[in-house]
């Protein structure tokens, strides 16, 4: 009798161990977390951070694979040919959507399946010094005045949308200037090589304080956000024109709804842990967990509104 109300306990135990990893074929081994870009970048810093606190949590290793090349298809492709066990996650950005609206051959999103997102960040659209436009009145104003005239910095996947979308509401021609990243773009507008920059409001901060570049607006849905609670918002100008970048986690589409529930609930003690959520907020990032049902839904409206936008401009893919 007490044998067995021992085994009962021992169970009960097994079963509230975690967040919910304990009692599946997941324990004990790896997790693989591929990151498609180079280490040392913004989304590599949140998978380190995440990934150290969920391997304290699972008591098992979390290991950071950088998969970088193609525009982030190389680890994409590798993840949804992956396992579909859960033991393969892969970091997501806004890039993994707009990539088949720029480059053939790259994977269709449907591959993969949501797991939680992670943070997200919106945009400022910054001007340069020397720049005439003051505010989106005047650079509209500007740009209809002027078509071809006016450079915007395609740095990435929502830049470069956002440069099609602010073309799209002046209905005249906005020259696109390709950069790789936008560190070397904020650096070209700083310099006055180009005139406008959508930049993410984190690496945007301190070269609006220190009035090398001006912000005209955010890309935010509604004033009062962070950092910058006073600026217009675009869509009070150019109703409809919101970007929200986020990261997030998907994995292999095969992958089973309970280990991706589990996985899921695991994730999110993890980014609420309090160390992990100062450390990600000191980067200017908004911790936004959910379900997995709930970033299924962002990625699958963004790449639908993403899709009008530049199919709209006549992009087509290269």
């Amino acid at each position: 009798m007490i044998r067995s109300w021992l085994i009962l306990v021992a169970f009960c135990l097994i079963g509230v161990a975690g967040p919910g990893i304990a009692q599946t074929s997941l324990a004990g081994k790896p997790l693989h977390w591929v990151v498609p870009f180079a280490p040392g970048g913004p989304a590599d810093a949140v998978a380190r951070v995440v990934a150290q606190q969920l391997s304290e949590q699972l008591a098992q290793p979390v290991l950071i694979e950088n998969r970088a090349g193609a525009s982030g298809n190389l680890g994409s492709e590798q993840v949804a040919r992956g396992a579909a066990d859960g033991t393969v996650m892969l970091m997501v950005t806004p890039g993994l959507i707009t990539n088949p609206l720029f480059y053939r051959n790259s994977l269709d999103p449907h591959e993969l399946r949501a797991l939680i997102q992670l943070t997200r960040v919106s945009f400022v659209l910054l001007a340069s010094q020397g720049f005439a436009a003051h505010n989106i009145d005047e650079l509209l104003a500007t740009i209809k005045a002027k078509p071809g005239t006016v450079t915007c910095a395609a740095s990435g996947a929502l830049p470069t949308v956002a440069c099609v979308m602010l073309a799209s509401y002046a209905q005249a021609e906005v020259v696109r200037v390709q950069y790789k990243g936008n560190a070397p773009a904020l650096n070209a507008l700083m310099g006055g090589e180009i005139n406008i920059l959508f930049d993410v409001v984190n690496t945007a901060l301190p070269q609006v304080r220190s009035g090398r570049v001006r912000a005209l607006a955010s890309s935010f849905p509604k004033r009062g956000s962070q950092p910058f609670p006073d600026l217009p918002v675009l869509a009070e100008t150019m109703p409809g024109f919101e970007m929200v970048s986020w990261q997030g986690l998907m994995v292999p589409r095969a992958t089973p709804a309970d280990t991706v529930q589990r996985l899921n609930r695991a994730l999110a003690s993890a980014l609420n842990a309090p160390l992990v959520r100062q450390r990600i907020q000191d980067a200017g990032l908004e911790i936004a967990p959910g379900s997995a049902e709930a970033f299924q839904e962002i990625v699958d409206h963004d790449q639908q509104r993403y899709t009008r936008v530049l199919q709209a401009a006549g992009i087509a893919p290269e």
